[in-house]
């Protein structure tokens, strides 16, 4: 789910018109935010289909043979976990959605998770999975850098031995998308004052006549390389995509970021102990 922001400046000037003042409306809870956006949410997702169907390409290449499970974490309406699993052959599918208005209409092809990515943790799950995802800045919503920690080290476990993890982040020091100026300001805040915060932000979309703003986090690669490692989680690849184009590029400043993690070896021998 999106952080970039898709809004308007305060209003909107229809040709003919008078200027037309724009709703705003906040939440404090990302999932109300998701509740209220679900019925413009595929409205959304055909605004950015060009970085979209790349990430889904991107994984569609390194879902390893064989998978038979996939679980999508803020799957939204469930539409691009259900086309990855399609094309991947894969049978079993698990969307993890908690907002109730993102998946209004039933999904006969998959089982529906009422959970936060935060809540996810092998307790309450014995299931195993091959294909992980988290996508469109999911991670972002998560409330703060202790959940965050906590949401990918339980996803660590619940990936199988040979399994891989795929999510994409909104890129703090994405110049191409923020401008040179603000993402230079951003890279120096780090530098004199780190902090986790420093990459709270504000989502906000553009509706028309209605902005609707939340809660998100953009992050830097550093961050989630140490979230990711603290979690038992191994990079295999990463892939910097252009937010607009959609195209693949070659420096960090100039995209989007998707991670491909597999389980490290620590958690293998863990849970060899475990068994033994």
């Amino acid at each position: 789910m999106p952080v970039l922001s898709d809004t308007a400046a305060g209003a909107v000037k229809r040709p003919g018109s008078t200027i037309v003042a724009v709703k705003r409306e906040y939440f404090d809870d990302p999932v109300a935010a998701y509740d209220r956006l679900g019925k413009d949410y595929a409205a959304l997702c055909q605004r950015r289909e060009l970085y979209l169907r790349t990430v889904e390409n991107c994984i569609l290449q390194r879902i390893p043979a064989g998978s038979r499970s996939l679980l999508d974490i803020g799957s939204g309406d469930g539409r691009r976990a259900l086309r990855l699993a399609s094309e991947s052959r894969i049978k079993r599918v698990v969307l993890v959605e908690p907002s109730a208005g993102m998946t209004t209409e039933p999904i006969r092809q998959a089982e529906v998770w009422r959970l936060r990515a935060e809540e996810i943790n092998e307790d309450l799950i014995s299931e195993r999975f091959d294909v992980i995802t988290c996508l469109w800045n999911v991670l972002g919503h998560v409330p703060n850098a202790a959940l965050r920690q906590r949401a990918l080290a339980n996803i660590a476990q619940l990936l199988t031995p040979d399994g891989r993890f795929f999510v994409d982040i909104n890129h703090r020091y994405n110049a191409a998308a923020y401008g040179t100026v603000p993402t230079l300001a951003r890279w120096l805040r780090d530098r004199i004052f780190p902090g986790d915060q420093n990459g709270d932000v504000t989502a906000k979309w553009n509706l028309g006549e209605t902005s609707i703003s939340t809660y998100g986090h953009v992050f830097t690669d550093r961050e989630v390389m140490q979230l990711a490692t603290a979690a038992g989680l191994s990079q295999e690849k990463r892939i910097i995509i252009n937010y607009e184009s959609g195209r693949i590029r070659r420096f960090p400043f100039t995209g989007n970021l998707l991670y491909i993690f597999r389980r490290n070896s620590r958690i293998e021998a863990s849970s060899a102990l475990a068994t033994s």
